[in-house]
């Protein structure tokens, strides 16, 4: 069922040089469910060719052509849902529904940057003089390194790819080993569409020797990153340092803003869905859930129900509702930051502790008391836990959410238009969504300020990265 999966290069799907792999686990079992290939220095030099070749024939495709292509390849995409669901949750761990979801999403994603890449207009300036032309073209970059993380396997992926074909560019991916085969399936469909060989190639191995190789060698002109903050702030320095253009998806810590006239229900509700998607693995999870103090005891006690009965378990399983960490290295980071909490005189009160000892699975948490001094309240959790402390006024809570580096996702909840809108204007964060789940549609921006990164990945906002504006002033003889 879920099988070894190869580099994609110049169109062929094939072994890495001298057969070298990489074991992917199940996070649910820690059993092997296959390999990896590992690529070489030989390897990427030829992905990196192919690129250069698939580059040269994409740019001459019309906008129109582009088009129908990503779109033959959405559907087919679609058609093949249920399968590629099985390998996201096989090798990531997350509940069959929610990989499935992820997967529709895509096609709807590659729909978008479809019809995008149609309108990627250029302009007219009039002139100052008579006879004189003043033209605006956009241009595609050039070929791209993309490089993208496990938490959402084709979510991060098919951002990068749709932008970079739209615009006529050419990528090479180099997608997470722990979650190899559902990011192969993305590709595969583009392949099955008639995707002109070296335009998309995919390639997996460390992830800093192939960055260090990709970034700088002088074939990629544009580098789009999604992952932590400092291997993020690492890679634009290195592509800062040969004028490449960069895109960066970073680490996030979103606050969660509840206000006193907020309706409780709801916001419970809403919150506890978006902490414990994906086992908290989101960048754009909240983490700091900062209650008003009217409706703090009430909040801390319905959400600590509301974790306390979610089911934890294999994401194959069809009652599951939270699937385990992704990898080993995910518990002793979580278990790490729970004990400093608990140190520091913060209370748990549900969760708390690894379920088992065989698969990566941990509690839903939650604790308050947490003081900011705490590990979890500066850096990224990444994991099951919400933080709940009070907040009296506007002023006290805009200081707490701003007090980060930080700047991805935020959320609120009010019935007040008036501090709807203070607190949309006042929290530095690249996204927020009051009252509802709002964030992350193809048709909106998608991205962060601050140590969250630059750029965008959703929206009209998505290929302008990917595209060189080139002014022609020409004048009649």
């Amino acid at each position: 069922m879920y099988p070894d999966v190869q580099l994609f290069i110049d169109g062929k799907w094939r072994n890495a040089a001298g057969n070298r792999s990489i074991p992917v686990l199940n996070p649910a079992t820690e059993e092997v469910l296959a390999t990896v290939a590992h690529a070489s220095k030989d390897d990427l030099d030829e992905a990196l060719a192919a690129a250069e070749k698939g580059f040269a024939v994409w740019k001459k495709v019309s906008a129109y052509d582009r088009s129908k292509l990503m779109r033959k390849a959405a559907d087919i995409f679609r058609s093949r849902n249920e399968e590629v669901a099985k390998l996201m949750t096989l090798e990531q761990g997350k509940p069959l529904a929610e990989a499935k979801m992820e997967a529709m999403a895509a096609a709807d994603i590659i729909d978008w940057f479809a019809e995008e890449s149609r309108r990627a207009y250029g302009r007219v300036i009039p002139a100052r003089g008579e006879g004189i032309y003043q033209l605006v073209v956009k241009e595609p970059v050039g070929p791209v390194a993309a490089f993208t993380p496990w938490n959402f396997p084709i979510n991060q992926v098919v951002r990068k790819l749709s932008a970079a074909l739209a615009t006529g560019c050419s990528i090479i991916v180099k997608a997470p080993e722990e979650t190899p085969a559902s990011p192969a399936a993305l590709i595969r469909a583009f392949a099955d569409a008639g995707l002109p060989a070296g335009v998309a190639n995919l390639v997996f191995g460390v992830p800093a020797e192939i960055s260090e190789y990709l970034i700088p060698h002088p074939v990629i002109r544009k580098v789009t990153f999604t992952g932590s903050t400092p291997i993020g702030k690492h890679l634009a320095a290195l592509a800062g340092a040969h004028m490449k253009r960069v895109t960066m998806e970073l680490g996030g810590h979103a606050p969660a803003i509840v206000f006193d006239d907020a309706d409780l229900d709801l916001a419970v509700k809403t919150l506890a869905g978006a902490k414990f998607r994906n086992a908290g693995q989101v960048c754009v999870s909240p983490t700091r859930f900062l209650i008003q103090e009217k409706l703090y005891a009430p909040f801390v006690e319905k959400f600590t129900a509301a974790a306390a009965a979610l089911k934890v378990g294999n994401g194959m399983d069809g009652d599951t509702q939270m699937g385990p960490l992704a990898h080993e290295r995910r518990v002793p980071w979580v278990e790490g930051l729970v004990a400093d909490a608990r140190q520091r005189g913060a209370e748990v009160h549900t969760g708390g502790e690894r379920i088992g000892n065989k698969g990566y699975f941990y509690q839903p948490t939650v604790i308050t008391g947490v003081g900011r001094d705490a590990r979890m309240m500066n850096e990224e959790p990444f994991g099951p836990l919400a933080m709940i402390a009070p907040f009296t006024d506007l002023d006290e809570v805009v200081e707490e959410a701003n007090r980060l580096p930080f700047g991805l996702a935020s959320y609120a909840f009010t019935r007040s238009a008036k501090t709807a809108n203070a607190i949309a204007a006042r929290v530095e964060s690249g996204m927020m969504t009051i009252n509802h789940l709002g964030l992350a549609l193809p048709e909106v921006p998608f991205g962060g300020m601050k140590d969250s990164g630059y750029g965008s990945e959703g929206g009209s906002e998505a290929i302008e990265a990917y595209l060189n504006t080139k002014f022609v002033s020409q004048a009649g003889l």
